[in-house]
């Protein structure tokens, strides 16, 4: 489960043995929120609106590098 980044306190994983669609994990305190990667769209869970704010702006321009992490830890699908 490598760590793509750390947006003010906000950890933003990639899982490995994943499932459809591809997405990332933006976890923060007890939060923890699923995001898709192509619509940027929550999938699963929840984050308080300043931190999702955060990692929406973060992850905007780098839709291409989660999926390839996506894709890379999980070649099957």
């Amino acid at each position: 489960m490598p760590t793509i980044s750390i947006i003010d306190s906000i950890k933003i994983d990639v899982y490995s043995r994943e499932h459809p669609p591809p997405h990332f994990h933006a976890i923060y305190a007890e939060y923890e929120e699923l995001i898709i990667i192509s619509t940027l769209e929550t999938y699963q869970g929840e984050l308080p609106k300043t931190q999702r704010k955060k990692v929406i702006k973060w992850a905007k321009g780098r839709e291409d590098i989660l999926l390839e992490n996506f894709k890379r830890l999980n070649p099957r699908l």
